[in-house]
């Protein structure tokens, strides 16, 4: 049976990997900083497949050499999904930055050294922005100019993580060399698989549904469904075509998160906003907020994704938009009546 190393297992994107890949037939190793968090991750994995056995825990830390070479002794392929991301921009932009990187290379220098036959590395459409503002349709070939205006700590830390990975890849000998793929997803929702909301995603969701966020930036890009980003992680394992290249997962449309409100509110959800904040409000707003700072590369700006590569490569099709949105607002619901908020 072949055996996958999934970093950050513990997290939105690594728990569904972990899944998609045990409903696969392979078996899971995954890694947390702490081993504190396995009984929990554990019963998550579980309450939606019987693991069989075939289930398993490391303990790495992206900023940290010790226990990667050991990980890698007895896997087949690396899934690296571990990568830190929060919203608010960070007072110093490497606390983002040198883990995403760091971590990465030492992820990729023990996986080759381990002798692992390939690599699907999850990284993002934010990589993928190049230059330009406004309407941009983003491809596979882009990559995100890091010095241009208003580029985050989080957008600098994928960008540089994932070009820092396929250098590694392409500074190997031909003969016996390590595979890589990349997955680049967008905005991603979808219904999380435990109680524990505090990602970024499932915040930002929570905080639409509750009311919490009065008025709703003018941000539009292709919206991806956690499950469709962890079905192609899987595929892209042992699909011979996809070896050194990049898929945007992603629905090809460009959904604003007015459209997010207002599906919302036309299925009940009452307390969602639909009102649009000002652009001009916002960025004097990121003076003072370092969480709307955060997002000021996106505002105003239309990001939507070709697909055309990922459809040609894989069988698959994108989960509709309103179903990702009324999925993940129904599993939302069902946790915060679970809290009694």
């Amino acid at each position: 049976m072949k055996k996958v190393l999934v970093t950050g297992i513990s997290g939105y994107i690594g728990q569904h990997c972990a899944v998609e890949l045990l409903k696969s037939g392979y078996a899971v190793k995954g890694s947390l900083r702490s081993f504190s968090k396995s009984d929990v991750i554990s019963a998550s994995i579980e309450g939606e497949i019987d693991t069989q056995g075939r289930l398993e825990f490391c303990e790495l830390n992206l900023n940290d050499d010790f226990g990667w070479d050991a990980a890698m002794l007895d896997v087949d392929y690396l899934m690296h999904v571990a990568s830190p991301f929060v919203a608010a921009e960070p007072r110093d932009e490497n606390d983002l930055i040198k883990p995403a990187v760091l971590g990465t290379q030492r992820a990729l220098k023990a996986a080759k050294k381990a002798g692992v036959k390939r690599v699907v590395l999850t990284s993002s459409i934010a990589a993928m922005l190049g230059d330009k503002k406004g309407f941009v349709a983003i491809n596979s070939a882009m990559w995100t100019d890091i010095f241009a205006p208003n580029r985050s700590a989080y957008i600098k830390s994928k960008t540089l993580a994932e070009r820092s990975a396929w250098e590694f890849i392409q500074s190997q000998e031909k003969e016996g060399a390590m595979e890589m793929v990349a997955i680049n997803p967008g905005f991603v929702f979808g219904p999380a698989l435990s109680e524990n909301l505090s990602g970024e995603s499932m915040r930002t969701f929570k905080e639409f549904m509750t009311g919490k966020i009065p008025v709703v930036p003018k941000i539009s890009m292709s919206i991806s469904d956690v499950r469709d980003v962890a079905k192609i992680h899987v595929m892209a394992l042992e699909n011979r075509q996809a070896s050194g290249n990049r898929y945007i997962v992603s629905t090809s449309k460009a959904y604003s998160f007015q459209e997010i409100a207002q599906v919302l509110k036309r299925n009940g959800y009452t307390k969602v906003s639909t009102k649009l904040a000002p652009n001009i409000l916002l960025k004097f707003m990121a003076l003072f907020s370092r969480e709307i700072k955060g997002s000021l590369p996106y505002i105003g700006n239309t990001l939507s994704g070709d697909i055309g590569d990922t459809l040609n490569t894989f069988d698959w099709k994108p989960i509709a938009f309103e179903k990702t949105i009324l999925d993940t607002a129904k599993c939302i619901e069902k946790y915060l009546t679970v809290e009694g908020n």
